[in-house]
């Protein structure tokens, strides 16, 4: 086996603490969002909020302990909070039409890929006969797309409606914000605006994922402390984090840099 292999390197981030591969994934987040930015522009953004859309709503089935939270937490937080990012920076130097177009973007990912794959596990899977040798090896991959895809519809009805009202809104205050405020205080409208609406989303997001749609709904204390008020404080943290990646979007724009 390579060294450097997928499974070698999970291995070697499983050794790791989980705060330590948080913290990777925060740099890798915003780091892409400025990456994209710098080398396509706008479609480059456009592009990060689909995928990301798609990579938060598969994380999401991962549950992770962290050392300073007071108990697991559903993954998908950071690379989620990496769309505001993405869409605050499409509202300030292209526009809001640019940037609700990435939201609705986002949303025709999701909605296709859940399509797509629904369909795909339509598929009867192979058995052992029909597989032989030869393929025995496909044999377990249709249990493990199931597990995956399985909930996505639950997923795409909780996670969409959250993320439809809550990016919405993230640009809706961002735009007010600097209405009031004009060319200054950029930080003031990318921190406070993706703290309200991140509110927003992970109280609609965990009540319709964890409690109306779960067939084993968690309590209300656990879901207020862990899931919103817990998870909110970390996205709040990362609106933060992610504003010297606001101010230097204005610097990596391919057309400033033209």
């Amino acid at each position: 086996m390579l060294p450097l292999s997928p499974s070698a390197l999970v291995s070697a981030l499983n050794a790791l603490p989980p705060d330590a591969v948080w913290v990777m994934m925060v740099v890798a987040a915003f780091g892409s969002v400025l990456g994209m930015l710098a080398a396509f522009g706008r479609a480059g953004v456009t592009v990060f909020v689909a995928v990301a859309v798609l990579a938060a709503n598969l994380q999401v089935l991962k549950v992770v302990p962290f050392v300073l939270l007071p108990g697991p937490v559903a993954e998908g937080t950071v690379v989620f909070a990496a769309t505001f990012l993405a869409t605050d920076i499409l509202t300030e130097h292209y526009g809001a039409a640019a940037a609700r177009e990435a939201v609705w973007l986002g949303f025709a990912a999701h909605l296709l890929m859940t399509v797509l794959m629904l369909l795909a596990l339509g598929y009867r899977p192979l058995d052992a006969e029909a597989a032989g040798e030869g393929l025995a090896w496909a044999l377990p991959f249709h249990d493990h797309l199931a597990a995956l895809f399985t909930p996505a519809p639950a997923l795409f009805a909780a996670g969409m409606t959250s993320y439809l009202a809550s990016q919405l809104l993230d640009i809706r205050l961002f735009l007010a914000i600097r209405a009031v405020t004009g060319a200054r205080a950029l930080w003031l409208r990318n921190t406070a605006s993706t703290a309200a609406s991140a509110l927003i989303d992970n109280t609609l997001f965990s009540t319709l994922a964890f409690v109306v749609f779960a067939d084993t709904p968690v309590g209300w204390g656990e879901l207020w402390r862990t899931y919103i008020l817990g998870t909110w404080l970390v996205r709040v943290g990362l609106a933060v984090l992610d504003t010297p990646a606001m101010y230097l979007a204005g610097r990596l724009l391919p057309e400033r840099r033209r």
